[in-house]
C-alpha cells in the first residue's frame, strides 16, 4: 500500500472528496488536526486502477504564495517607479500561511504520490504548482498526478480518481504571466497617481485622504471606462424634438395602432406637409398581409458570464454575491462548477439522468415529467453558444433539492435560475404566430400587428411630438456584457473588477444596480483621457488577455508575453508621467486644493474666457474634451454644469487679451479660432477672432449648419434646418443654400426646393 497526499483548493472541498472517496469503507474515515487548524487532515483506504492507496486529504486556502517585488523595492520611495517594470520578483509563501506550508512538508515526507485536487482552471491549475513547489522540495521522489472534476458528487470524484492526468504547465504559466504584469503595471501607476495627486487636492469620497491610495489595474481602469464613457454619452446629449404621425382605428374587436414606417422627422415642417397629405386623403388601404410563425429558442448552456448576467437582471444581484452564493451550491454538490466559459454540452454528459433527478420538485418536476415524455416531444437536444473552455461543462444542476433549511432566499434564487435554465434549454422552441398588416394613406405606409381589414377610415390620425432621450447608466448586467465582450478579465475575476470600483470609491452602483462614476473615477479617466492615451479603453487589456490565452494554449511563451507587454506599458508610463499636468488639470475641476500642497509641481493651465453668469461664482475656462472637441465650461463643474460648445470644425482655439466691447456679464474674452477648411461652408475664413458670449453671428451661422463638438465621438447633433426620415428613405437637408434629397437607396440627386416641393412653402 503507497501514502498518498491529496490536496484541496478549500477546507470544505477536501471534506467533501474525503467523504465520497470513504463512504462504504469498514473501517470508515480518521480526522486528525495539521498545524494549522482550519486545514483538517483525512485518512483513509482506497483503490486507484488496483493499487491499495493509504490516502491522506488535506487543503490550502485559495493561493498558497503570493509574488511581490524584492524587499528593496517594496517601500513606495524606495525607487523610481519606473524601475518596477524590471525589478526582481520573487513568489513567497505570506506568514499567514505558513503553517499550511509546514503541514504540506510533513505529510508529503512520508507519501510517494500526489494528487492535486484544486478547481480545474487556470487559477486552480497555478495553485496547483505552488503546491508541487513546496511539496517537492521537501520530497523530490513524489509521483504527481492531477485530478479534474466539475461536480462534487460521487460519479465525478470516483472517475476523477481512477483517471488521473498530469498537470498542465501553460495553464500556471498564463497566471504567472497575469500576476506580474498587473503587478507591475499596477505598481507603477498606483504610486505614480497616489503620489502626484493625494497631498496635492481635498478628495471627499475619503475618510483619511492622507492614506488613500489612488490605485490602477489594467482590469479595474477599462472597467471604469465603460461606466465613465456611458455616464459622459448621457451627459453630453442634447435633446431634439422629433414628430411622427400616429395612426389609430377602432372597430367593434377592439383597436388597431399603425406604426408610421418613417419612425420620426425632426423637421417641423416637413412633419406637417406630410401629415397634410394624409389628413387631406385620409382612406387607409391594406397593402400587404403579413403571417408568419415566430419562434422563442431556448437560451445555451449556462456559463459564469450568462449567470451572473441574469441573476442581476431578475433578482439584482450583484456578481460577487451570485459567485459566492454559486461556490457555496457547488461546495455543498447542488450544482457544478461556477467558473466556466462553456456554453455547450459534450456528448457524453448523461442530459437525460440530469432531468430525471428533479422529476419530484413541487414547482418545476411536472414539466421535467413531460420533458422524458417521448409522446410530449418536447425535449430538443441543446445547442452550443460555440464557447468550450476545455476545463469544464456548462452550469447545471447536480443535486435535487426542494429547498435546504440553511439556505438564505439567494441560495434558493440562484439554484432555481440553474435548474430552471438547464430544463430550458433541452426543451424545443416556443412556437407562436404573428400577422402584420401594412397600409397606405397618401403615400405614407403604416404597419401593425392585429387583424385583418382592406380599407378604412382612421379613428385618429395625430401629430404627435417627442424628444430624444440619452441611453440609460450601464446595469450590472450590461457592464458585463462590456466585459465579456471587450475580453477584460476572465469569467472568475469579471465580479472581483466590479467589486474593486466600489471599494476604491470609483463608481457607485444604485438601487436598480446602474453604475456611475464618482467625482475622482471620472477625474482619473479624463486625465488619461486628455493624455490622449487609451488606459482607460479595453484595447490594451484584451491584447494582453489574448497573449495569456495564447500562452494557456502553449502558442506563446510565458517569457515573450512578459517582454513585449511590459515594454509596451513601461512607454504609456514613461509618456503619462511626462504628461501628468493633464491628470492635474482634470482633478482640480472636480476637487479644492489642499493645503498641504506646496505650490512647487506644475500649476493648472486653463484659459479663463469670462466670469460664469449661471453660478456667478467660478470663471469658464476654455478646454479640449475627450474626444478633441473645444468647449467653454465653468470651473465650478460638477456643481456648476454651465458650458458652451463650439463649432465642430474648430481645430485651434486659444484666448486672446482682446475684450468683447457688448457682451455680459464680463469681462468676456475673445477668441482666436483656426477652422479645418474642408469642414467649413463656402464664405467663411479659415481664421476667426470670436466671442462666445452671443454676440458672434459667424460662430452662430458655423454652429447652426456644422452643429457643435461633442464629449462622445461621432455623437454629432444634427442641425436645425435637418430633416431625417430615420424610418424611411428621404433625407433632407441644406448644406449651403442647396437643398438635397438624398434617397437611401440610390445615387445623390440635387433639387430646388420648389421643384420637391413645388405646392408648400418650407
Amino acid at each position: 500500500m503507497i501514502n498518498v497526499l491529496n490536496v484541496a483548493e478549500k477546507p470544505s472541498v477536501a471534506k467533501s472528496v474525503a467523504t465520497i472517496l470513504s463512504r462504504n469503507q469498514q473501517h470508515g474515515m480518521r480526522v486528525r488536526d495539521g498545524r494549522s487548524r482550519y486545514n483538517k487532515i483525512f485518512e483513509f483506504n482506497y483503490v486507484i486502477n488496483g493499487q491499495p492507496c493509504h490516502m491522506l486529504m488535506t487543503s490550502v486556502t485559495g493561493h498558497l504564495m503570493e509574488l511581490d517585488f524584492e524587499d528593496r523595492f517594496r517601500k513606495w520611495h524606495s525607487c523610481d517607479p519606473a524601475d518596477l517594470y524590471h525589478a526582481p520578483v520573487r513568489k513567497y509563501v505570506p506568514e499567514d500561511k505558513i503553517d499550511i506550508k509546514r503541514t504540506l512538508e510533513e505529510e508529503a515526507r512520508r507519501c510517494q504520490w500526489l494528487i492535486l485536487w484544486l478547481d480545474c482552471d487556470r487559477e486552480g491549475e497555478n495553485i496547483a504548482f505552488e503546491v508541487m513547489d513546496v511539496c517537492g522540495a521537501a520530497n523530490h521522489n513524489l509521483t504527481i498526478w492531477r485530478a479534474r472534476f466539475s461536480a462534487l458528487i460521487d460519479r465525478e470524484i470516483h472517475e476523477a480518481a481512477q483517471n488521473l492526468i498530469s498537470p498542465n504547465q501553460c495553464f500556471s504559466d498564463a497566471v504567472d504571466a497575469r500576476q506580474e504584469i498587473d503587478l507591475r503595471i499596477g505598481a507603477s501607476f498606483t504610486r505614480f497617481q497616489t503620489m502626484l495627486l493625494r497631498d496635492k487636492f481635498v478628495i471627499d469620497s475619503a475618510q483619511d485622504d492622507r492614506n488613500l491610495v489612488l490605485s490602477y489595474g489594467p482590469c479595474q481602469f477599462p472597467t471604469l471606462g465603460f461606466i465613465v464613457e456611458r455616464y459622459w454619452e448621457i451627459q453630453s446629449h442634447e435633446p431634439e424634438e422629433f414628430w411622427t404621425i400616429n395612426c389609430s382605428h377602432k372597430s367593434d374587436e377592439g383597436i388597431a395602432n399603425f406604426s408610421w414606417m418613417r419612425g420620426h422627422l425632426f423637421d417641423y415642417t416637413s412633419a406637417v406637409i406630410l401629415y397634410e397629405m394624409c389628413v387631406q386623403e385620409p382612406t387607409a388601404t391594406v397593402m400587404k398581409v403579413h403571417q408568419q410563425e415566430k419562434r422563442k429558442y431556448p437560451p445555451h448552456p449556462l456559463s459564469t458570464i450568462e449567470l451572473e448576467k441574469r441573476a442581476s437582471r431578475y433578482f439584482r444581484m450583484s456578481s460577487e454575491l451570485t459567485m459566492k452564493v454559486a461556490e457555496d451550491l457547488y461546495q455543498a454538490g447542488f450544482i457544478s462548477y461556477p467558473r466556466t466559459e462553456t456554453d455547450g454540452f459534450s456528448s457524453r454528459t448523461d442530459l437525460h439522468t440530469i432531468v430525471r433527478e428533479q422529476q419530484e420538485h413541487p414547482v418545476w418536476g411536472s414539466y421535467a415529467q413531460r420533458l422524458l415524455d417521448p409522446g410530449t416531444e418536447l425535449w430538443r437536444n441543446p445547442g452550443s453558444g460555440g464557447h468550450d473552455d476545455k476545463a469544464h461543462p456548462p452550469i447545471h444542476p447536480t443535486k435535487f433539492s426542494a429547498g435546504e433549511s440553511a439556505w438564505s432566499l439567494d441560495h434558493h434564487r440562484v439554484y432555481e435560475l440553474v435548474v430552471r435554465h438547464f430544463l430550458a434549454c433541452v426543451s424545443q422552441p416556443a412556437i407562436g404566430a404573428e400577422t402584420i398588416v401594412e397600409i397606405d394613406i397618401a403615400g405614407e405606409q403604416f404597419s401593425a400587428s392585429g387583424r385583418v381589414i382592406l380599407v378604412f377610415l382612421p379613428t385618429t390620425l395625430a401629430l404627435d411630438s417627442g424628444v430624444t432621450r440619452p441611453p440609460p447608466l450601464l446595469s450590472e448586467a450590461d457592464l458585463l456584457s462590456c466585459m465579456d465582450k471587450a475580453g477584460i478579465g476572465t469569467d472568475a475575476t469579471m465580479h472581483d473588477h466590479i467589486k474593486k470600483l466600489l471599494d476604491r470609491f470609483y463608481a457607485t452602483k444604485d438601487t436598480n444596480t446602474r453604475f456611475s462614476p464618482t467625482n475622482l473615477g471620472e477625474a482619473l479617466v479624463m486625465g488619461y483621457d486628455d493624455m490622449g492615451y487609451e488606459l482607460w479603453k479595453p484595447n490594451l487589456r484584451s491584447m494582453m488577455e489574448f497573449d495569456m490565452k495564447q500562452v494557456s494554449m502553449g502558442c506563446k511563451r510565458k517569457a515573450e508575453v512578459l517582454d513585449t507587454c511590459l515594454q509596451q506599458m513601461k512607454a504609456c508610463f514613461l509618456d503619462a508621467r511626462v504628461n501628468k499636468v493633464k491628470l492635474l488639470e482634470a482633478m482640480a475641476i472636480f476637487f479644492g486644493r489642499s493645503d498641504r500642497y506646496g505650490g512647487n509641481d506644475h500649476h493648472v493651465a486653463a484659459e479663463i474666457v469670462r466670469p460664469c453668469g449661471l453660478c456667478q461664482e467660478s470663471n469658464m475656462v476654455l478646454r479640449r474634451s475627450r474626444d478633441g472637441n473645444f468647449m467653454v465650461g465653468c470651473l465650478g463643474f460638477p456643481q456648476c454644469r454651465n458650458a458652451i460648445w463650439l463649432p465642430g470644425p474648430v481645430l485651434e482655439a486659444t484666448v486672446s487679451t482682446n475684450i468683447c466691447n457688448c457682451c455680459t456679464p464680463g469681462p468676456v474674452y475673445l477668441i482666436q479660432f483656426k477652422f479645418r477648411q474642408l469642414e467649413i461652408p463656402p464664405g467663411f475664413n479659415v481664421n476667426h477672432l470670436g466671442c462666445i458670449g452671443g454676440c458672434d453671428e459667424t460662430l452662430r451661422q458655423l454652429i447652426e449648419i456644422c452643429g457643435t463638438g461633442s464629449r462622445v465621438q461621432g455623437n454629432k447633433v444634427p442641425s436645425q434646418n435637418c430633416a431625417v426620415a430615420r424610418g424611411g428613405s428621404l433625407v433632407i437637408e441644406r448644406s449651403c443654400s442647396i437643398y438635397i434629397c438624398r434617397s437611401f437607396n440610390s445615387k445623390v440627386t440635387m433639387f430646388g426646393i420648389k421643384k420637391l416641393f413645388p405646392w408648400h412653402r418650407l
